[in-house]
Parts: C-alpha cells; structure tokens; sequence
C-alpha cells in the first residue's frame, strides 16, 4: 500500500511524540543518575528549546494548509497544544531542578556547611581551609542549595510579562519564562533564579504562581537577553551582602532611580507597594490587569510639579533676567501670541468595555487622567475628567453630560493641549481609574483601569487629521507592554470573521475625537503657556490671567531687574483655581454674568475687561478661598464635595444680591460685612512673589 502524505498537522503530532518520548527518557534518566548533572541540564536545555520551537509552529498552522481535508482540526490542533503545553511544564521544572546555583549568599552558606560535612567525612581533601570553595557531588546537595532558607519547598512562578533589567542586580525575564523564587522581601522585589541559573530581583507584580506557560509571541531579542543577564549575574557576585537584606536593595535602587530622567521611579514604587490594591488583586477582586494609578501617584508624591497651577506661572530663561514664554507687544499693549510645535483640541467621547471592580469594593469616582508623553516621561500638567456611570450599563463611560447651566470643568471632556516638545513619539496618554473605598476596612486607594496612547503624528512626521479615533484599552502601566485587562478576553486571533467580530466588540476602547476650535478660542489659545493641558472651557479666564501677569510683570514693574513682592491679589490666588475646580466653575458663572450685563464698547475695550474681571474674582473666589466656612478640598469625597458645592452657591448668591443692594463689586465692604467671616489676612494672599512661583 502507497505511503499517505503527512500533513503539517500530522508532522508536528510526530514531533510532539518524539519529544514526549525523549522527556520520558530524561526523566527516568535522572533518578538513576545515568550520566553527570551537567550533561542532563544541556539536554534539558535542547529539549525546552525544542519544545518552544514546536509550540510556534504548531500556532501557526492553519486548516488551509492541510494537503487534504481533516475532520475536527481544531479539535486536534488543541488537543496536541495541551499536550505540548504540558511537556514545556514538565522540562521547565526539571530544568529548574537540574540548573546549577547561582552566586547568592543564601546559596553560599548552605554551600559551606555542605562542605563542611564533606570535610568531616573524607580524608582525602586538601583544601580543607576554605570550605566555601568546595563543589557539590550530587543531586540532593543541589536542590539543597537552590532551596532558600526558611522554606520548606520550592516556589514556582511563571512571569506574566516581559521585564527588562533597568539596574544593577535586575533579573531580565521574557512572559512565559518559569523562575524558582529564592527569597521573598516586603518591598516585592524577589530574588528569582532562571532556568539558566542565572539569579536576580523581579517585582513580585510580573509574577504568577505556578508553572503555567503564557504565550510568549517574540523572542527576537532572546541572545541580547541572555547577555545581560550574563554580565548581571557577574555583577551580582560582588553584591552578595546586600541581598540577605531586601531594604538595602530597594534603597540603593531609589537612589540610582533618583537620578533618572524618565518617570520609572515612581512607577516601579506603585508596582512594588504593598497596599489594598494588592489585597484586592490576591482576592480576585479586581481584574488582573488593574493596576495602582502611576499618574495619580505622580500628582500626590511630586507636590506641584505636575499640576496645572504650576505650568500657568511664568517661566524664566536660561539667563534668568526675563521669561522665555510671556512677552508683551509693546504696540497693543497685549500678550504676544506664540506658536508652539504641537498644539491640538480634543474631546473625549466615551469609554466602553471597560471591567469593573468586583464586590467588596465602593467606586466613589470613575475618571481619566489625559497629560503628555512621550513614552518615557510626562511632559505637561496632569488634567483629570470625571466621568459619569450607568448602572444599566456598567462597563460604558461617557463625558460631557447634559445639564442646565454651564458644565463643571470636571465633567467637561472638551480639553487642549500646547506642547512644544521636539520628541518624535509625541502624544496623549489617557489613564483611566477609579477612587476606591473598602467596605470592610474603610481604606482608600486610587486604580488604573487600563490606559491608551494616541500618538499625535503619523510615521512620516505629519500631524494626525482631525477625525474620530478608537483607541485600544491597555491593562497594567504605560511602561508595561501586551497586558490585558481581563484573563477572560481570548488574546487569540480567531478563525472565523463572526468570532472575530465578536472579539472586537469585547476588546475595551477609549472614543477620542479630534477637531479643530474657532478663530476666537485660537486667538487665546496662543496666549497661553508653551506646555499646558486643560479645559476648552476655562481658555478665556486663563487667556485674562495671563494678561495680568503680563501687565503685572513686563509693564508696571520699574525695572525688570526687580524681584520685590508684587501686591496682586488675583495673580497670589488665581493657580489655586486650577486645582479647585468647583471655585472655576464658580468664577466662570460670576463672570458669564458680568459679561451678559457689558455692552458691545465695554467688551471691546481691553483696560476695562480688566478692571471688571479683578472685580469679580475679588468679590467671588477670593472671598471664598479665605472663608472659614468652606470646607477644604478632597478628592472624589461625595460628603465634602457636596457641602462645598451648596457653601458656593448660597455665598455667590448672597454676594450677587449684596451687589445689586448697594450697587459696589469688589469693594472692601464685602470683607468687613459682620454676615460674611474671613479668615484673617496674611500678607501670601495679597502679594505674588516672583521668584517663587516662576520656574
């Protein structure tokens, strides 16, 4: 009978048979101990890279490319990836068994006392004085070695993600890779050994207890990454103190980080904390690829460094004697417009397939924070959109509401943004996260939800059309890459077009449209700061606040060499608005107001815009920031926003109706009303100190 021919399929069913067969060897192999150890490690290392290599092409095999017909291929096809699936689980744990110690300290000292008894038992040594110089002879000696001390067992984990080494005593992993963990410490960096042998800290959050096996889709770089992690395990030998003590890794790691330009700093502290969103995470209580909120951490640990009532102050040249961003035409009297490199508005439209936290947990507020960024570090300010929520339908996110009056600053998904970096990765980074409490504990917390990148330019360098765009929801950080929210979301690609469809439907967005603004919000848009992220809505009372801080700082000071306390009130008070926006919203409606009552000479004449804009913000928010009665400012706390928000309204209401009583706005009598407390004054209120507030 004339031999059939073999399929691919049917190929690869013989190749997973011959590996099965030369496993099953090895193993037998082992307990008898046929051969050294080192000879069983190297054909453990072929076999695995064998089995890797099978695994690949068994992925890319697809019904078309049968010689002939085959009944339920896809059926065999998984059939024959579990069982390969699970010969890779097999040789991983082996290897890990048969690989050799790396050069750690808990290695060493079980090492010495090995030794030691070789010592007590044969005669025949000579180098008797230096017991850590002598080698282990079989097996149990060096699963000994490989165990840590004050474990009874090993600990498998199986990396969720590719980590790459950014210091000194850095493990360099790739998804997929097994890892035996050698020591556990509280700031989560885990010494982990390969099944190279090679030893080193991981963050315990890129690990997965057990064996599994995760695709793993490139290993192009997997030679670059066996070099480094070469010339790491010989720079760990000379650190072998340090890793008994986890702190003193993690402090000399801040230290190095310190210095680093890019944000990984405070990024690797949001990974590595051990707080309530690792609790949640080990309860399953949320998805797996949530993760603590990187921007909110730089928002809380950076000061003002990131907030919008930074990036609004003047910014000082090189040569310190003028300002790089703010100049005054001496013709018009008015802030000179400048044009930056990227300038673009955008509005966000809706998030949908978005997971949701599990139970155990009470969402108190779901938001985006959106801030330039370049792959590495942020570039501007970070500007924060709530969004609102459905409960008939709990994964759909949607901005700008409809509403009587004008529309808070927070929920306004109308946004701009002015940068003038050269970076050729330019873009939005949009974090989306929710404010959390605990019920059983009452602990508070911030998560990231997933993030999205739109990148501004196109590969030629060209700016991106004004269009809608529907941006892929990433779980994890924007330093993690190929990380999904839900372990339930298939990561296949699927073979039919209606699984595919379906699959698409899953997958979570962000709805981002870009469009272009009118001639008159162009106008004061080119006023602004060279970097700065905000509000559509907001742009006419910044564009105002930079005319003041024109006048105050080019026209009225003497000389520009003075740096004397400039008494202005609104110019002291005003950046604090950016980071209180309910007084924004107020001081948008007080002003609408006066604008309504303004004749058409009145709104073309600049001197008196002037005048009557301190005269509204003097006797609005100023009032309000320094009243005794306001409650402070806390973020997504239902209770406190609510006092705040009627306190505003029942104060500006009064306030407008004492000015329609006595005819005066913004006058002194406002203050000394015996109705209306202030706190009382100091001299930071009343006067803007330059060298302070540039930067």
């Amino acid at each position: 009978m004339p031999p059939k021919g073999r399929g691919p399929l049917q190929l690869v069913q013989r190749e997973v048979d011959e590996i099965k067969k030369q496993v099953d060897s090895l193993v037998k192999d082992v307990p008898s101990k046929d051969g050294s150890t080192e000879e069983a490690f190297r054909r453990c290392q072929e076999l695995q890279m064998w089995a890797e290599k099978t695994q690949k092409t068994l992925k890319k095999l697809t019904k078309a490319d049968e010689l002939a017909p085959v009944g339920n291929y896809d059926q065999r096809k998984q059939e024959e990836e579990r069982r390969l699936q699970n010969i890779l689980e097999r040789v991983n744990t082996l290897s890990l068994e048969l690989s050799p110690p790396g050069p750690s300290t808990a290695a060493g000292n079980v090492s010495k006392e090995d030794s030691e008894d070789d010592d007590d038992e044969d005669d025949d040594d000579d180098d008797s004085n230096d017991s850590n110089d002598d080698d282990v002879d079989n097996d149990e000696d060096e699963k000994r070695a490989l165990k840590p001390p004050s474990q009874s067992g090993p600990r498998i984990y199986t990396v969720l993600s590719d980590f790459k080494g950014e210091q000194e005593g850095d493990l360099t992993v790739q998804r997929g890779e097994v890892l035996r963990i050698i020591k556990m410490t509280a700031d989560g960096w885990w010494l982990a050994q390969d099944t190279k042998g090679n030893r080193g800290v991981v963050p315990k959050t890129y690990l997965k207890i057990g064996s599994g096996v995760v695709d793993d889709e490139d290993d192009d770089n997997e030679d670059d990454d066996d070099e480094k992690d070469d010339d790491e395990n010989e720079e760990e030998e000379s650190e072998e103190e340090e890793e008994q003590d986890g702190e003193e890794l993690t402090d000399d790691r801040q230290k190095q980080s310190g210095t680093s330009h890019s944000n990984w700093s405070t990024v690797r502290k949001a990974l590595t904390e051990i707080d309530t969103t690792d609790v949640l995470s080990a309860m399953g209580a949320i998805p797996s690829g949530f993760r603590p909120s990187t921007l909110n951490k730089l928002l809380v640990e950076e000061g003002v460094t990131y907030r919008g009532s930074h990036y609004i102050q003047p910014q000082v040249s090189q040569s310190q004697l003028s300002f790089s961003d703010l100049f005054l035409d001496p013709v018009t009297g008015r802030v000179r417009a400048r044009q930056v490199r990227t300038g673009v508005c955008f509005t966000l439209w809706s998030c949908r397939m978005i997971p949701t936290p599990g139970v155990g947990v009470q969402v108190l507020s779901r938001h985006v924070r959106l801030c330039a960024f370049d792959g590495t570090q942020v570039l501007s300010n970070i500007h924060t959109v709530r969004a609102t929520y459905n409960s008939k339908s709990s994964k759909t996110w949607s901005f700008s509401p409809r509403m009587t009056g004008i529309l808070p600053t927070l929920l306004d998904g109308d946004c701009f943004l002015r940068c003038n970096s050269a970076s050729p990765d330019l873009g939005i980074l949009f974090e989306l996260g929710v404010t959390f409490i605990r019920n059983s504990t009452g602990e508070r917390g911030d998560l990231s939800c997933g993030w999205a990148f739109l990148k501004l330019t196109d590969d030629t360098g060209n700016p991106l059309p004004n269009r809608t765009y529907e941006l892929p929801v990433n779980g994890g950080t924007p330093y993690e890459r190929d990380v999904g929210l839900e372990a339930s979301v298939t990561r296949g690609s699927p073979a039919g077009v209606f699984q595919q469809m379906l699959q698409a439907r899953r997958q979570p967005k962000l709805i981002v449209k870009l469009k272009s603004a009118n001639s008159r919000t162009r106008e004061q848009l080119s006023l602004l700061p060279d970097t700065l992220l905000h509000s559509l809505s907001c742009v006419h009372l910044l564009a105002l606040h930079r005319q003041l801080l024109a006048d105050t700082l080019l026209r009225d000071r003497p000389t520009m060499q003075n740096a004397d306390l400039i008494c202005s009130p609104v110019l002291s008070t005003f950046p604090v608005l950016l980071d209180q926006p309910d007084l924004l919203d107020a001081l948008r409606s007080a002003w609408l107001d006066a604008e309504t009552n303004m004749s058409r000479a009145q709104k073309r004449d600049p001197s008196y815009i002037k005048q009557e804009f301190v005269k509204v913000y003097l006797s609005s928010v100023y009032f309000l920031l320094h009243s005794p009665s306001l409650p402070c400012h806390r973020w997504a706390d239902p209770p406190s926003e609510e006092q705040r928000a009627r306190f505003i309204y029942t104060t500006v209401d009064s306030l407008k109706h004492t000015q329609h009583t006595t005819g005066q706005s913004g006058g002194p009598e406002v203050f000394l009303d015996p109705m209306h407390q202030h706190l009382a004054f100091d001299v930071s209120e009343l006067t803007f100190d330059l060298l302070h507030e540039a930067w």
